[in-house]
């Protein structure tokens, strides 16, 4: 894959790489990475998240399964009763009000069989993304914490109670290509 000569490649970092077979797009997002590989047309592309620019205009690519733009990934905090919980809940959607996440997420403050738990629930793509942002936030709790893909479907087969739910949008001053505009941006070296 021979890449286009980038100019302020710093300004590509989270943003993917689609290698096309015969030609590459840099600069897509992962909401226009998913839409192109639900398409049978562009089922055999390769994916790769900037991970890193350098200055000199080159870049370090990370590839990325399709599988990860599929899946929900999450983290789940367990707190030893609802008072907790609830106080647990109201810090990180705060948290949220003040630094916005990284990307769509799902938050619901949940019980089940006297288990009192914070489900954050995400697309897989941006389980990195979460941790940092978390981290960031000083995200702590006193209970459990478990994390990943099978957690988030543990956490459905259990069908717990919500108690509360908030969906949180991240900003974006990135303007997302669809339908005939993504399809046009696929024959682009560079797509912004």
């Amino acid at each position: 894959m021979k890449l286009p000569e980038i100019n302020e490649a710093n300004k590509y970092m989270g943003l993917y790489v689609v290698d096309f077979g015969d030609h590459c797009g840099v600069g897509f997002t992962a909401e226009e990475v998913a839409e192109l590989l639900e398409s049978e047309r562009f089922a055999d592309v390769q994916v790769y998240k900037v991970h890193r620019a350098n200055p000199d205009g080159t870049m370090e690519l990370k590839g990325v399964t399709k599988e990860a733009f599929q899946l929900e990934a999450g983290m789940f905090f367990y707190a030893a009763d609802e008072k907790t919980a609830r106080a647990d809940f109201r810090r990180l959607t705060a948290w949220s009000d003040t630094q916005l996440p990284p990307a769509r997420c799902k938050t619901q403050l949940t019980n089940t069989d006297n288990t009192h738990l914070i489900a954050l629930i995400y697309p897989a793509e941006f389980d990195e993304a979460f941790s940092q942002w978390l981290l960031d936030g000083h995200y702590r709790t006193a209970g459990q914490v478990e994390g990943g893909t099978g957690a988030v479907q543990q956490y459905y087969d259990a069908e717990p109670n919500i108690l509360e739910r908030k969906q949180l949008w991240p900003s974006s001053s990135i303007e997302h290509f669809q339908g005939e505009a993504l399809l046009e941006a696929t024959n682009r070296a560079i797509v912004r």
